[in-house]
């Protein structure tokens, strides 16, 4: 079986690891086990991708409710915290940040909660729980409250990991606000991949809110639990921070992905406003050619008539044929000019 770790506690230390689930379950069910004094308060086992025949033999030795079992397979639940009759069934979902390709990797852990036994199911390697296994087995006046212990370093380990995600998150969104303004014709695919890792992180950290809610006001009034409900406060606000966090950070990509549609459609029209204005100039020089060349091109007409070498050829024997083909070249080209000049064409 993947069994990860297996052991029995009392009054908050480690008392024994049996090698199997049955030996667990003799312990925990022979009031004579453990050196005759009596039961042990609970057991933590921790398991690492259990196929579907060891869930149900866990299932089986523990008497876990089908439906939470079902979903322990199955995996894709949402976090949340629900009760059959005297078993607690608890979705959990770590999160860390994968820098290289700016993703947030979201986990899951499903844990069962019975009153003298905890399951921890896993089907990922992060996070590892032995670190909060540890930490618990450090602080035996806690780990001696029990099952809900265990819940509430879990949930210390998970929120905490939550902490580098929002920082990560923080700084690529202060370098999108940079390429943004700085014009990076990609920046709108990264701000949308960005969104999208947000809110997978918003479905990871939103619905702890509630179940805080509810562990918070389980231990309010119970006197035995106070240190156990003062660790539970302290992580409620951490999740409302987180919570805030991520809402701020989806609200703020949204306005840099409006403020980057405005300023690329500022930039196009400053380009097409270039753009008009280098075609109006052109034009202008187009105008000013076209005028030179008719002005040009009227003398060069009348001097290519005048000048065909044909014996009969009116004008050809006048005296004043030459002056008057000069003059009329001349008096075509002041005309054109004068008129185009009008025009604003040259």
């Amino acid at each position: 079986m993947s069994v990860v770790d297996n052991a029995v506690y009392r009054a908050g230390h480690r008392e024994s690891e049996p090698e199997t689930l049955d030996g667990t379950l003799g312990v925990l069910r022979d009031e004579e086990s453990l050196d005759g004094r009596g039961r042990a308060d609970f057991a933590w086992i921790g398991l690492l991708r259990p196929d579907d025949d060891e869930i149900a033999q866990v299932a089986r030795d523990f008497a876990l409710p089908d439906l939470a079992v079902e979903d322990a397979v199955h995996a894709h639940q949402r976090p949340k915290i629900e009760r059959y009759d005297d078993v607690e069934f608890v979705v959990l979902r770590p999160a860390w940040y994968v820098d290289e390709d700016e993703d947030v990797q979201v986990g899951e852990i499903h844990l069962f909660l019975g009153s003298d036994f905890v399951v921890a199911v896993r089907h990922a390697e992060t996070p590892d729980l032995a670190d909060v296994r540890r930490r618990l087995e450090a602080d035996p006046e806690l780990l001696r409250l029990g099952p809900r212990a265990v819940l509430y370093g879990i949930l210390d380990r998970i929120v905490d990991d939550y902490a580098p995600v929002v920082s990560e998150l923080r700084r690529d969104i202060d370098q999108i606000e940079t390429e943004v303004f700085g014009g990076d014709p990609d920046v709108s695919r990264r701000i949308y991949h960005l969104s999208r890792e947000v809110i997978e992180f918003q479905r990871a950290t939103d619905p702890l809110r509630a179940m805080m809610r509810t562990l918070l006001t389980e231990t309010e009034d119970d006197a035995a639990s106070v240190q156990l409900h003062r660790g539970l406060r302290d992580v409620a606000d951490h999740v409302e921070s987180c919570v805030e966090a991520a809402d701020g950070f989806r609200q703020l990509l949204e306005r840099l992905l409006s403020v980057n549609a405005s300023l690329v459609g500022q930039r196009q029209n400053d380009e097409m406003q270039r753009l008009s204005e280098t075609s109006l100039a052109q034009g202008e020089e187009v105008k000013k050619i076209s005028s030179w060349a008719a002005i040009i091109f009227a003398p060069s007409m009348i001097g290519g008539i005048y000048g065909m070498n044909f014996e009969h050829m009116p004008e050809l024997s006048w005296t004043y044929g030459y002056p008057f083909a000069l003059g009329l070249m001349v008096a075509a080209a002041v005309v054109l000019y004068v008129v185009f000049k009008s025009r604003g064409w040259l």
